[in-house]
């Protein structure tokens, strides 16, 4: 009976998304008050009527109800129950009843933090998120029902792929799309300016949040995404340029360039045009990410979907929202003049130099991601594009990106002198100059590393820089300290969290360059054997079987020592899954924050077994900078400048200001 229920709450929320995306559009060009009114509360009915569908999901898998195919495809009793509710979403059908959950949290966030929105304003927001809602929901019922029966049902289910069953991966799906669908806002708010023929600053200040809270979330999808591949796969590695992992890292460019953009319309009211079409083309690429994995083009431990008609559906709705959202900005852009002129050298000048190398680093990946599958099915040649050519291509404009990412954000508005900021900067420079003439002494010329210790050196004292800055610490006479920190207890919180979101980045960065350091070895040792790595020895002791939940395993006992003393004991796994029977290497990493000490088990022969060893420096720092960037968007997303005091809107020429749909607003 729930699963029934779940279905006619999916069936519920399409006509409530029918109503939402229809009446509040009519209200507002009909400048109708109560047809405007009704979108915040069919928002709600619709989140509740989904979060419904989405409960019954739950309890499907949480009981184990072999009636319902998705229980029986991605489920069994014997699995922990914490991966019996991921496994709601580990797979395809569920997967897509999440993003709806998501994209109706979203509907309902805009009902509920929107109030003082101008009325036609939010009536068009609500009504694109009901257009888009109304979509997914349909493909949803006609393609991927999640509540579809089994009959006779079986005594037990097939089982989560056990790569899957992960606490990482649990969480990584729901941040992730909170990510992909909360770009949906901002295309929502771009089309609704586009409707109305107006981008002002007011609009800037409301875009701004959603498209900060949605960078925030991707930014921790990716980051747990990395880290799960790092520790769950067994090959050593955090990012190998895969097709899925390109379909996050597009939207997550594309969505950083409308950040910085939002600010120039916030503050100056300048780059307009450019920061619609960059929300557009944010939740464009989250949406061409939903159809590569959805769709069965490639073949992926994240690619769910191989049904022909899914991946059309889903190239369909692709096609009507990007396509609807740039034939309507080729409609009206032409409205949105430019304004705000500032000069080359200037805070603004630094945010277009930012968006264009984000953006030529976007079409790379884009590029590099979707060529093969075109000369695949134009030419019939299999083109492979990996790690080198990105790296090689990329490179070129991650450069100068870091290097401006220091600059930027100590110019001044409209005009700036270039010399005194980089005078105000000598000791980051000297810094990160310090730091590659170490790593060149220490390792010799190795292009990445030398690179990275510098890029990630120069923005973390860049961003201290930057705080020091503004509180003036050695600019005014007399020293005072306390005088400096009581200024920086001040700061807007917003400045604080953008400096931290750049130290997050070039804590990223340090990682990456001791990871282009790492030292591997494959032995094979028979137990009382070891082998040397980066000044440890590696002994192996024994191998023994254990048995866990729902899986045996052969597990090694591997013994690390440092100079003939033993500093730690480490337990890599090859575990044998009989449910699905599949085998998956669990690596033991001991870690010190300096450096990972990294270990897999491989196959047994002639009394011993192989052993992979890995010495990974910095490694954590890679996603600890992920951390701590989204760590940066939180504390700017809690300044409440920029939830609530958004600047007054102009009253358009030739009308009063005294309604509710031109009154001081915000999100």
């Amino acid at each position: 009976m729930i699963p029934e229920l779940g279905h006619f709450a999916l069936a519920l929320a399409f006509a409530l998304a029918l109503a939402q995306s229809t009446l509040p559009l009519l209200g507002a060009h009909r400048a109708e008050p109560r047809l405007m009114a009704a979108a915040p509360a069919l928002a709600a009915g619709q989140l509740l009527a989904v979060l419904a569908a989405f409960a019954a999901l739950l309890w499907s898998f949480a009981v184990n109800d072999t009636s319902v195919l998705g229980v029986v495809q991605n489920s069994h009793s014997a699995k922990p129950l914490l991966y019996k509710l991921s496994g709601a979403w580990g797979n395809h059908e569920g997967s897509m009843v999440l993003w709806v959950t998501v994209l109706a949290l979203c509907g309902g966030a805009v009902a509920a933090f929107g109030r003082e929105l101008p009325s036609a304003l939010q009536a068009r927001v609500l009504a694109v998120l009901g257009m888009v809602a109304a979509g997914f929901l349909l493909f949803i019922l006609l393609t991927s029902n999640p509540f579809a029966r089994v009959w006779p049902a079986p005594a037990d289910g097939q089982g989560l792929n056990p790569v899957l069953q992960d606490p990482g991966l649990a969480f990584h799906p729901p941040l992730l799309y909170l990510g992909y669908v909360g770009f949906s806002v901002t295309f929502a708010f771009a089309v609704a300016a586009l409707i109305e023929g107006r981008v002002d600053a007011a609009w800037g200040r409301w875009v701004r949040p959603w498209a900060l809270a949605a960078w925030s979330f991707l930014t921790l999808g990716i980051a747990l995404g990395s880290w799960w591949a790092y520790y769950e796969l067994g090959w050593g590695g955090y990012w190998f340029w895969d097709p899925v992992e390109n379909a996050s890292l597009m939207p997550w460019l594309a969505g950083t360039a409308l950040l910085h953009s939002a600010i120039v319309v916030e503050k100056r009211e300048a780059l307009r045009i450019w920061t619609v079409l960059l929300a557009i083309l944010a939740f464009g690429l989250s949406l061409l990410g939903t159809f590569l994995v959805r769709s069965g083009v490639l073949n992926s431990v994240h690619a769910f979907a191989s049904d022909p008609m899914r991946g059309v559906f889903i190239l369909a709705l692709l096609m009507l929202y990007v396509g609807g959202g740039l034939a309507l900005f080729g409609l009206r852009a032409g409205a949105l003049s430019p304004t705000g002129l500032f000069a080359p050298i200037s805070r603004e000048g630094s945010l277009v130099l930012n968006n264009v190398l984000l953006c030529a680093i976007a079409a790379v990946v884009f590029v590099g991601t979707l060529y093969p599958m075109f000369a695949d099915l134009l030419l019939g040649e299999k083109i492979s594009v990996g790690p080198p050519f990105f790296d090689t291509a990329i490179l070129p404009l991650a450069v100068p990106l870091v290097a401006a990412m220091a600059v930027g954000p100590m110019l001044s508005w409209k005009r700036a002198r270039l010399w005194p900021v980089l005078q105000r900067l000598w000791w980051a420079a000297l810094l990160a100059a310090g730091g590659a003439l170490l790593c060149l002494a220490l390792e010799g010329w190795r292009v990445g590393p030398v690179l990275g210790f510098a890029g990630g050196l120069w923005l973390v004292a860049g961003a201290a820089a930057d705080i020091l800055d503004r509180v003036a610490l050695f600019r005014r006479r007399p020293f005072s300290p306390l005088a400096a920190l009581r200024r920086a207890a001040g700061l807007p919180r917003a400045a604080w969290g953008a400096a931290v979101a750049h130290a997050g980045l070039g804590v990223t960065l340090l990682g990456l360059a001791g990871m282009g350091l790492a030292q591997e070895r494959l032995v094979l040792l028979h137990p009382g054997e070891s082998a040397a790595l980066a000044g440890r020895e590696y002994r192996l002791d024994a191998v023994r079987d254990v048995i866990g939940p729902n899986w045996t395993a052969r597990e090694a006992q591997v013994t690390v020592l440092r100079d003939g003393r033993a500093a730690l004991v480490l337990r890599p796994e090859r575990r044998f899954f009989p449910v699905g029977r599949t085998t998956t290497s669990e690596a033991a990493i001991h870690t010190t924050w300096l450096a990972d000490l990294y270990v897999v088990l491989g196959e047994e022969r002639d009394g011993g077994a192989v052993l992979r060893l890995h010495h990974n420096p910095l490694a954590p720092w890679i996603w600890l900078g992920g951390a701590i960037m989204a760590l940066g968007g939180g504390l700017s997303l809690s300044d409440r400048r920029m939830r609530v005091s958004a600047p007054v809107r102009a009253a358009p020429k030739g009308t009063g200001n005294g309604s509710r749909g031109e009154a001081v607003a915000g999100t």
